[in-house]
């Protein structure tokens, strides 16, 4: 069976720690992330805007930004249960335990919490794993899944995400 394929990459800056890690990852630090979004198709679109493509690379850039970008950008990374760390983020003047408590009902219900409710207004995402390249790979695919498909009227599907910490180190999630 013949397929088409198409690829869409962004980089957003970010930073990130691995509380479990035992070696230099465990520090506050950051990446210029690389996520490319792989797509494919059995057949091209016969007609309408998207006539002769799998997906328009501006439909799947627009869900990138707004599902990735827009919320991780210039911002913190950070798994949900690294309490510690949080403490630093919990607003001014707010317990912090509560704070964290309450995002964390956010991760349970949605998966994921983007704030900028933090100490300095810093943004932060909040995910309910360790924010490895691994894990944000598997993470943004579920999060872009659904958009492709909408975009594409069912016609592609994401077929794996890409994520790149560095120019040689990369982690992709394919299902």
């Amino acid at each position: 069976m013949s397929t088409y394929t198409i690829r869409r990459r962004i980089d957003i800056d970010a930073g990130h720690r691995i509380m479990t890690h035992g070696s230099k990852c465990r520090h506050l630090h950051g990446h210029r992330y690389g996520i490319e979004a792989v797509c494919e198709a059995e057949s091209l679109s016969a007609d309408g805007e998207q006539a002769g493509m799998v997906l328009d690379f501006g439909f799947l850039k627009d869900e990138m930004m707004i599902r990735i970008d827009r919320l991780c950008d210039h911002g913190f990374i950070a798994a949900v249960t690294d309490h510690d760390l949080l403490a630093l983020f919990a607003p001014e003047g707010e317990e912090a335990s509560g704070w964290i408590r309450r995002q964390a009902e956010i991760v349970a219900r949605d998966g994921a919490c983007p704030t900028t409710e933090t100490r300095l207004a810093t943004r932060l995402y909040l995910v309910p794993f360790q924010p490895t390249a691994e894990c944000l790979a598997r993470h943004w695919f579920e999060v872009l899944d659904q958009p492709v498909r909408q975009r594409s009227n069912g016609r592609a599907r994401l077929i794996g995400v890409r994520v790149w910490e560095t120019p040689n180190c990369m982690a992709e999630y394919t299902p």
